[in-house]
């Protein structure tokens, strides 16, 4: 059985075979911990029954800066984030993953945020695949957001932007329903 609840900082000596996985992002410490400190709610582990960590998910709630003008193409109005969504290679095609990024949009439309965004490699089909099944959309490619490349085929890999738009956001005014593969940013045009 699998209880989702909230990440605790118990539970960085839990997850290291979550983490394994080579597209999988892996932060330090004190990445971990100012997530679990600024946004607790967002931030949740899919716990086994013998207590190890099976999934979790990072999230964070945010908007542009305030010197960011409105008018910009790049702005983003308040949304939800997805910053890691990992489910270890035991623990996969069990549901975890919807689960826990349900949890994260129930909590968005609480805090009422127009949108759920995340980054996803653009060559992590897997990945793009199951967000597609779950309501995302490609928004945009961002070039190059990823300084490495898993398959060694390049110096680095485009990201996109996918985006689910919540309750808010009735006319899907920060959608892109197609295209969005297209439309191409830098890493510098997004935060």
């Amino acid at each position: 059985m699998t209880a989702i609840r909230a990440f605790t900082p118990l539970d960085l000596f839990k997850f290291n075979l979550t983490n394994l996985d080579p597209l999988t992002e892996t932060y330090d410490t004190s990445f971990y911990l100012s997530y679990l400190a600024q946004w607790p709610s967002l931030f949740s582990v899919a716990e086994g029954a013998n207590g190890e960590v099976n999934a979790y998910i990072m999230g964070k709630l945010e908007s542009s800066p305030p010197y960011q003008p409105k008018s910009s193409p790049h702005y983003l109005p308040w949304h939800a984030h997805i910053t890691a969504l990992t489910v270890a290679p035991s623990a996969r095609r069990l549901g975890l993953a919807r689960l826990l990024t349900e949890s994260l949009e129930r909590a968005g439309d609480e805090y009422d945020a127009w949108f759920v965004d995340l980054f996803v490699r653009k060559g992590n089909g897997v990945a793009v695949g199951m967000y597609r099944r779950m309501g995302y959309t490609v928004f945009r490619r961002v070039v190059g957001y990823y300084s490495d490349d898993p398959t060694g085929q390049s110096e680095g890999e485009d990201a996109f932007d996918m985006r689910k738009p919540l309750s808010r956001d009735k006319n899907l005014k920060h959608a892109r329903l197609k295209g969005g593969e297209d439309v191409e940013v830098w890493p510098q045009d997004v935060w």
